[in-house]
């Protein structure tokens, strides 16, 4: 062998462990979890009954609820990082969570940036308004101003049926968190907001808004919500799946639904005709 061909060989061979470096070592979030005995979970805690602060401002809610039994199930002990919804992906794919289980509508937009599980949570969607706006049902929403939160699926359909009106009296604002948008519903800044028809329910019934009424639900199809994890992290995702399925199978998904949403039968976790 001349002095050239060993020299290339070097080259190739240092080039081969520089190019294989990073995946060898891109660790699974599982792995490490499992070693840290640690599970971040990104959780909204202003959008009951899915998360809130309870009385003792502890982390609460179904969605707290699932991580704490994720977490369980890794041997691990969960750590609640509060997620609004306008930073709930940003927060998987910056790494500042494991998982994010935050009544995140797995669409296709979505999907290109992290990766989803089969829905663990299926929700309607109501519309909330003042008892004095004269709102009475989604069809009276025309020529009113209306908020909602930024980013989300709800607020992606609501925009497409205001365009579709064609009323110039009819306006929309967005805001960063529900928070924000329930406080803009009372000031009398917006004069409805749609919501999870749970979340509009335990809301109401708080009496933290007397002057709040449900003016029936929105004719969108159900929203199914998924666990989201980071796109390229497939052996966390297949867990997560695992877990999902476990949750609907030993009949906790129901414990905990009817623990924190409502004493009627569960919801159906899927969509007529469709297998995931």
């Amino acid at each position: 062998m001349n002095l050239k061909y060993l020299t290339l060989c070097a080259v190739l061979v240092s080039l081969t462990g520089v190019l294989a470096s990073p995946a060898a070592e891109a660790t699974p979030a599982l792995d490490k979890i499992v070693q840290s005995k640690k599970l971040r979970c990104g959780v909204m805690l202003d959008s009951p009954p899915s998360g809130f602060r309870n009385a003792d401002n502890q982390p609460d809610g179904f969605d707290v609820a699932y991580c704490n039994d994720m977490a369980k199930a890794l041997g691990a002990t969960a750590e609640i990082v509060e997620t609004p919804s306008s930073d709930r992906i940003p927060a998987l794919v910056s790494n500042r969570i494991d998982v994010l289980i935050a009544s995140t509508t797995s669409t296709v937009a979505r999907g290109m940036t992290v990766g989803f599980s089969q829905p663990y949570m299926n929700y309607t969607t109501a519309v909330i308004t003042r008892k004095d706006s004269g709102i009475k049902g989604y069809g009276d929403l025309k020529g009113h101003t209306l908020g909602g939160v930024t980013g989300t699926s709800t607020e992606q359909m609501l925009k497409k049926d205001i365009a579709g009106w064609n009323d110039p009296k009819t306006s929309y604002i967005g805001y960063a968190s529900d928070t924000e948008a329930f406080l803009a519903l009372q000031q009398g800044k917006v004069d409805a907001v749609l919501q999870a028809t749970a979340v509009a329910n335990t809301l109401i019934k708080s009496g933290q808004f007397p002057t709040f009424t449900m003016a029936g639900e929105a004719p969108f199809p159900p929203d199914l919500v998924s666990i989201a994890v980071r796109r390229d992290d497939q052996e966390t995702l297949d867990w997560v799946k695992l877990f999902v399925w476990n949750q609907v199978a030993s009949g906790r998904f129901a414990e905990v639904y009817h623990h924190y949403i409502s004493d009627l039968a569960p919801p159906v976790l899927g969509v007529k005709g469709v297998d995931f």
